[in-house]
């Protein structure tokens, strides 16, 4: 904590914890808004959420930690919540808890107060718990732990100066806190007191480790504080003592101490609960409850989710159309604009018109549709409907060899690869981690969507558009999980690990949380065009004018012949080939491909730049789609027809992940192996999968 001149600190950093679907991150930005700051921890790809505000003379800095169940080293997401906790000592840690399910939730509390880190605890939802019947005695509660406790609404910004104030008395305070200690046993405590014996020996570790919980977390034989220890200078003495203690209360108990300590530790949750919440009358059903009778009916709970998807698709295009005609129009005026500052034959107009305005300007059209998607999907994860997707899927699941767990990484593959991704780290089985890490990359990605809506626009009527899209989506779905099944099956055998999972009450999301979410992922989008697609553009605009050639102004279509004897037009000319059995001809969507190893926006803004440099800076074809239209073969037949576009589209969605994805895989499995695997299967599944959509196509006659 830093000090002012006049000795008084000025500075507070907070650690929020707390488990998924409690409110935390709702917390986290009611506090912080907009000032926010987004990272990786060192040495790891877990995501680091900092935030800042000016509160009474202080400045806060508030980390945001994974959501988690408890301290142990089950999962990356846990161990990373633990060693910042434990090795940046924040001034205090607000574990957030779903008051409405306060004993669930009070485990990760109980594993703070051992840690004995300076700690508020605030039961959000506290309304959903009085509407329940429930009344908590906070005072209560606060004696039994023996740390101050704020009720909290988080969805309508409710106490939160209070934990703010709460945290700033915690800090000002200089008495120690009297702690509530767990007593887990005689015989326990008794091998507790000899392992921190063994711990006072050795100043060094000591350092390391409040001595209680380290002797608790080495009876546990928690293997990532063995590992720490074993490396330090009277570690392998320790380690000794603590694994003497440890087989001894597993001969007297038959049961492994973690089992004993944890047994404990639901005691104390039970009887703190039992002393300080009352129910003012039986609760047999809430809402929650009442509408899962519905939304998770064995019958029709995956209809009901599948044509809420469906509607989703449909009315993302209903409701971006006008958008999107209107920026593309934008687009226009801008290049034109542009052009005519320069004379026709200028190549810094042909770089910045066709390159850059026609690169960046074909990505951003699209715009609109990413932030409704995005909106709309963030409502329904706000919700608490998402989770629910994972129990609808956890039969089918299972008979793949996963569990449900592996679906909520898929589903957040809508978004974005890389967080999906780093999503498996929830999941505890490596074999299943695995499986589900090389399935994601089959998920639609945001990035692509403007793949789809580009073809989709062009070549299909807009009432089809949204079930065109729709069934984009289900067929990586398909894919995503007979991958699965596939390496489930032959590449990690093994049995699949039990799935039991909370299931979020129902809430309205706020407005504010759903913006954020939405300007977070809407923002990555939009430095993506400004960085990584417009250095593509340019890079595309080099490729398509090299080597230089002297025009040929007698010829007509000099344009198009320049074109095609440029290092784009010979990649392009020498990929397509390969794509002729899935009905696709056009070598400029070849060097998009190419590109989209990149980015998957780059397929689209090299659409767009070689078609502007093809037809004059898009003069004549004022936009993308109406050149994919009119694009002709050399027999003067057209290059696309609705069935080509759904191939390109299914290539699109199937083949290779972006280089991020891939760099995301090799850091998540610690191997070269796998993000080899994975490039090279995505782009066969792509191939076979396309050329048997065009040709299946062409036998029912839907060409």
């Amino acid at each position: 904590m830093g000090e002012s001149e006049n000795g008084k600190s000025r500075t507070i950093k907070i650690a929020l914890a707390g488990n998924p679907n409690a409110g935390k991150t709702t917390i986290f930005n009611n506090l912080t808004g907009m000032h926010q700051h987004v990272g990786n921890y060192p040495g790891v790809t877990v995501e680091k959420k900092e935030g800042f505000l000016h509160y009474k003379g202080y400045d806060f800095v508030i980390v945001d930690l994974p959501g988690i169940y408890g301290l142990s080293a089950h999962s990356l997401d846990e161990i990373v919540a633990r060693n910042y906790i434990v090795e940046e000592k924040p001034d205090v840690v607000i574990d957030v808890l779903d008051a409405s399910n306060l004993e669930r939730n009070f485990y990760l509390a109980v594993q703070l107060l051992e840690l004995n880190v300076p700690l508020i605890l605030a039961l959000n939802m506290a309304d959903m718990a009085k509407k329940k019947g429930m009344k908590i005695n906070k005072e209560r509660l606060s004696a039994l732990t023996g740390v101050p406790i704020v009720l909290t609404v988080a969805t309508r910004q409710v106490a939160m100066n209070d934990l703010l104030d709460a945290a700033i008395k915690l800090v000002e305070s200089k008495a120690v806190p009297m702690r509530s200690r767990i007593h887990y046993g005689r015989e326990v405590d008794r091998q507790i007191e000899i392992v921190m014996q063994f711990i006072k020996r050795a100043p060094e570790i000591a350092r390391l480790y409040p001595p209680r919980w380290l002797a608790i977390k080495l009876l546990e034989q928690d293997a990532v504080v063995i590992q720490t220890i074993s490396e330090k200078p009277q570690g392998k003495l320790l380690l000794e003592a603590a694994g003497k203690s440890s087989a001894l209360l597993k001969a007297l108990f038959k049961e492994d101490p973690e089992t004993l300590i944890a047994e404990r530790r639901y005691g104390f949750i039970s009887g703190a609960c039992d002393e300080a919440v009352t129910l003012d009358y039986e609760r047999r059903h809430d809402v929650s409850d009442m509408i899962d009778t519905i939304l998770l009916n064995r019958l029709l709970g995956l209809p009901i989710f599948l044509a809420l998807i469906w509607l989703v698709f449909r009315f993302v295009f209903w409701a971006s159309a006008p958008f999107e005609r209107g920026i593309e129009y934008l687009f226009i005026l801008l290049g034109r604009g542009v052009g005519s500052l320069f004379s026709p034959e200028s190549p810094a107009r042909s770089l910045i018109v066709e390159g850059v305005i026609g690169g960046v300007g074909s990505v951003l059209v699209f715009i609109p549709v990413i932030y409704i998607l995005f909106f709309i999907l963030s409502f329904l994860e706000d919700s608490g409907y998402l989770a629910r997707s994972a129990f609808l899927m956890d039969k089918f699941m299972h008979k793949i060899g996963l569990h449900g767990r592996s679906f909520i990484p898929m589903l957040l593959g809508f978004g974005c690869s890389l967080p999906a991704i780093m999503a498996t780290r929830s999941i505890e089985d490596e074999k299943d981690r695995l499986a589900t890490m090389l399935a994601v990359p089959f998920m639609s990605c945001g990035a692509r969507l403007p793949i789809y809506v580009l073809f989709i626009g062009a070549f299909f009527p807009e009432h089809q558009a949204g079930n065109v899209l729709f069934i984009i989506y289900l067929v990586g779905i398909a894919v995503g999980i007979a991958m699965a099944w596939f390496l489930r099956r032959f590449l990690l055998k093994g049995p699949t690990a039990p799935f039991v999972m909370e299931l979020p009450p129902y809430r309205i999301p706020t407005m504010k949380a759903m913006l954020i979410h939405v300007w977070e992922r809407g923002y990555l989008y939009l430095q993506k065009a400004g960085t990584v697609i417009l250095a593509g553009c340019v890079i595309m605009w080099f490729l398509s004018h090299l080597p230089w050639q002297s025009p040929q102004i007698e010829n007509p279509n000099w344009e198009t012949t320049r074109l095609e004897r440029s290092y784009a037009g010979k990649l392009g000319k020498a990929i397509m080939p390969v794509f002729h059995p899935a009905g696709l001809y056009d070598w400029r969507l070849g060097v998009g491909f190419v590109g989209g190893f990149f980015a998957k926006e780059i397929v689209v803004s090299t659409l767009g730049t070689l078609y502007a440099v093809g037809e004059g800076g898009g003069e004549k074809n004022p936009s993308l789609r109406s050149a994919l239209q009119n694009a002709r073969k050399a027999d003067g037949s057209p290059l696309y027809a609705p069935l080509s576009a759904l191939a390109a589209m299914i290539f699109s969605l199937l083949y290779i992940p972006c280089i991020s994805t891939v760099a995301i895989i090799r850091r998540e499995s610690n191997s070269w192996r796998w993000p080899a695997f994975a490039v090279v299967h995505t782009i066969v599944t792509a191939w076979v999968v396309a050329v048997i959509v065009f040709q299946a196509g062409r036998l029912l006659g839907l060409g």
